[in-house]
């Protein structure tokens, strides 16, 4: 056995026992080498030190439990992090966000362990590259709120307002986010509510938004709000709820052209390579003093496929 197989199989092992003590001693005896010697082709195979890699896979394995409705300091105990601010500190140097943001906008999977007999295999067969756009000014955004019991915790921003009888919508789970928020679109068109919003005075931009907020510090009232752009001092009939979406520096990624039937899916892995590929390696972190929502303008068309923006609040990675 070479050494790259012997590598492999300690990347396995790893992952098996993530929830157990290790140190290098122990996984350098486990593979038949010294602890130097283990470090040393660890670092040459891998990209990374052994403990940095244990690291970052508990890290990975606690971020894809974070949708379970555990508490996250409970999660955080579970992969070897002794207190919540650890966690989060550990976190969010990774993942360029705390454990809450991540929570609402991006549980995933556990990444598959790297193929060391490929030479890229950290490169992502799925990549979109962002635009930087320069900071951007608030603005507001009006439609139709839909409660939703998910476990947002981003902004302290509050919406101007929100009708108490607005429907619940239950998404307990967040693998099914997406699919259920599509559903919650479908309905606004077919019903005629879009197309009557597009007719309003006060429309700004004839593009959509979908953006997701916190309300009144309670999980209980976490909303997502599907609306145009108003015009800054346009006066809103109250039958429409209202948001202001907070100045921030965005980062902007546009889903690649896709049809109606393979949309979701590819609106799911843009989100899923943000966070879990494109933050770690940016220099950002997200900025939870605003919102992420997605941006639906008129490059959708029949010729060119269904496109998106997805627009992420960002700031200068604090280390």
């Amino acid at each position: 056995m070479d050494h790259i197989d012997i590598l492999q199989e300690m990347l396995q092992y790893i992952d098996i026992h993530i929830r157990e003590e290790m140190n290098v001693e122990k996984l350098a005896e486990r593979a038949g080498f010294s602890p130097y010697y283990f470090c040393r082709i660890f670092q040459c195979g891998v990209g990374t030190s052994i403990m940095e890699y244990v690291r970052n896979r508990r890290l990975a394995y606690a971020a894809s439990e974070l949708n379970s409705g555990r508490k996250i300091i409970s999660i955080a105990v579970d992969y070897g992090f002794e207190t919540h601010s650890g966690f989060s500190k550990a976190f969010r140097r990774y993942f360029g966000c705390p454990p809450e943001i991540y929570r609402a906008y991006a549980t995933f999977d556990v990444p598959k362990i790297p193929d060391l007999s490929k030479s890229n295999q950290f490169i992502s067969e799925f990549i979109v590259e962002p635009k930087i756009i320069a900071k951007k000014a608030s603005f507001k955004i009006a439609g139709f709120a839909f409660k939703i019991k998910l476990p947002l915790n981003i902004t302290s921003a509050q919406p101007h307002y929100l009708d108490p009888q607005s429907p619940v919508v239950d998404i307990d789970d967040g693998r099914k986010t997406l699919n259920k928020l599509r559903e919650l679109w479908e309905e606004c068109r077919a019903d005629g509510r879009l197309e009557k919003l597009h007719r309003e005075s006060f429309l700004k931009f004839h593009a959509e938004y979908g953006a997701c907020y916190f309300k009144d510090n309670d999980e209980e009232k976490s909303v997502y709000l599907i609306g145009v752009e108003a015009k800054s001092r346009a006066a809103i009939p109250f039958e429409y709820d209202v948001y202001t979406i907070p100045e921030a520096l965005f980062a902007v990624f546009s889903t690649p052209p896709s049809n109606e039937d393979n949309f979701s899916s590819i609106l799911k892995d843009t989100w899923k390579f943000i966070f879990s590929e494109w933050f770690p390696n940016s220099g950002y972190e997200f900025d939870s003093n605003s919102i992420a929502f997605e941006l639906y303008d008129e490059r959708s068309t029949f010729d060119t496929g269904k496109i998106c923006d997805i627009c992420i609040p960002i700031k200068n990675r604090q280390l």
